[in-house]
């Protein structure tokens, strides 16, 4: 049963445990003198009523809102989605609403988003920040989840070893031409993954960038990325920076007659809800969402209870970087000796 007023739930649950009223709220609260046993024996009492406590008095008694902020940099990527569903998971079992603001990938947009959230009176943030974030500004605690070479990261995925991962697959399948396809040179997230491509390729590989923003600032938005010219230098590989850019590179080599994975590999990062059904299914790095946020909330829920300061303090985690984890699907395939090459029409001896 779930009252609006927390009174009778409190006393209800006291009165059929023989003690105060005091003692019940303590228990729930975490505050006071309440033995372990006992605290045990009201919260499963609670949980049994169905008590709900009431947020508006949790404020008055706290000075807190019980609500937490999310700053995602564009809610129409799916991916980010992805990411706020798994913020909001991780504060609801910690005991926290969760208000949700998109800057639309404006840092302008940003700060205003940060802004009106702190009008709102939220306890703390898990910001995904576009560059030049104010994090000062926030007059909050503050979770950052980026990359973990970004100045004051909480916790993010590593996306350095998620381009080794990329690199050793590419290596251990034959490949030794590898276009690397970014659409955000500013990224940071994008350059860990290209550097880990980079830095994980083996003796006698080589690889290019090619970064779609500086090429649709020349050519236009939508313009082709010429990848159908990059076979014919003999580039065999194509490895996005995002299953967003892997699905585009996928459809413009296929709709230049080049079989994928037969003449060309193709890969990604995020595994997107979609990209174990298009065809061929994308070989990814898949980022553990869950063991991110789980370790953000509670960093940020932490810092919160143990600080008074109502200002822009970054939250540090004992963890700060979460593995990447590579899956194998139908996009990418073996440079076994004796298959075609695209340069000249020849088999590879």
């Amino acid at each position: 049963m779930t009252a609006s007023r927390p009174g009778p739930n409190l006393s209800r649950i006291a009165t059929s445990l023989g003690v105060s009223v005091a003692t019940v709220s303590n228990a729930l609260s975490g505050k006071g003198r309440v033995s372990g046993q006992l605290v045990e024996r009201i919260r499963e009492r609670a949980a049994e009523l169905g008590y709900v406590p009431s947020q508006a008095g949790r404020a008055l008694r706290t000075g807190r809102s019980g609500v937490l902020g999310l700053v995602l940099p564009d809610i129409a990527n799916p991916l980010f989605p992805k990411i706020a569903q798994a913020i909001e998971f991780a504060a609801s079992a910690a005991g926290y609403g969760v208000l949700i603001a998109d800057s639309r990938g404006d840092v302008a947009a940003q700060t205003e988003a940060i802004n009106r959230l702190v009008e709102r009176g939220v306890d703390g943030m898990v910001i995904i920040p576009r560059r030049a974030t104010r994090i000062s500004a926030a007059a909050c605690p503050v979770a950052i989840i980026d990359t973990p070479s970004t100045p004051g990261n909480t916790v993010a995925a590593d996306h350095w070893q998620g381009g080794l991962e990329i690199a050793g697959h590419l290596a251990g399948l034959g490949h030794r031409r590898v276009l690397i396809i970014g659409n955000n040179q500013e990224s940071n997230v994008q350059n860990d993954r290209a550097g880990g491509i980079r830095s994980g390729m083996r003796s006698g590989m080589h690889s290019e960038t090619l970064w779609i923003d500086r090429l649709e600032q020349e050519n236009g938005i939508g313009c082709p990325l010429g990848l159908a010219e990059k076979v014919r230098q003999g580039f065999t590989a194509f490895a996005a920076l995002s299953d967003l850019q892997a699905l585009r590179a996928l459809t413009e080599l296929q709709q230049a007659g080049i079989n994928i994975p037969a003449d060309v590999s193709v890969t990604g990062f995020d595994d997107l809800i979609w990209s174990p059904v298009v065809t061929p299914s994308l070989t990814t790095v898949r980022m553990d969402m869950d063991r991110i946020a789980e370790i953000a909330v509670s960093a940020l829920v932490d810092t919160i209870k143990t600080s008074s300061i109502r200002e822009g303090v970054l939250v540090t985690a004992e963890i700060e970087r979460v593995a990447m984890q590579l899956i194998v699907r139908q996009s990418s395939g073996s440079r076994e000796p004796g298959t075609k090459d695209l340069r000249d029409g020849e088999h590879v001896r």
